[in-house]
């Protein structure tokens, strides 16, 4: 079967990410860590699925994700975790606003990160 037949599995748990809302990937294209060339080899995987990740958003519609160990946010610098949690709460909001719209892909990211594509400068991925 080809893999666009099979849709698009997460590599933790593998089960379907039926949704953008759901997906990791399209989360760290829009806040700027991956770059749109590398999206159709990157692997997928839902947000839940990545703790290190999901602890960063902070909204009443997005239930509190706690990662246990070293990368636990509450051991980490306050000001790291605050400019984390405004990035990816922001990425989540705009996640959510997309997935609604019929949109062309480059056109996804936050404002900040589509001038970086645009211009070429380094920094995505």
């Amino acid at each position: 079967m080809a893999k666009c037949d099979e849709g698009y599995l997460c590599e933790v748990c593998g089960k379907d990410v039926a949704n953008l809302t759901e997906s990791d990937m399209y989360l760290r294209y829009i806040v700027g860590m991956l770059d749109p060339e590398v999206l159709h080899t990157t692997p997928e995987r839902h947000i839940r699925c990545n703790p290190e990740l999901a602890q960063y958003i902070i909204a009443d519609d997005f239930e509190p994700v706690f990662r246990e160990g070293p990368f636990d946010k509450r051991n980490l610098d306050p000001e790291f975790v605050r400019q984390q949690e405004t990035l990816f709460t922001r990425g989540w909001h705009r996640l959510k606003e997309v997935a609604g719209k019929e949109l062309p892909i480059i056109e996804y990211p936050l404002p900040e990160v589509i001038e970086k594509i645009k211009s070429g400068s380094p920094g995505i991925g």
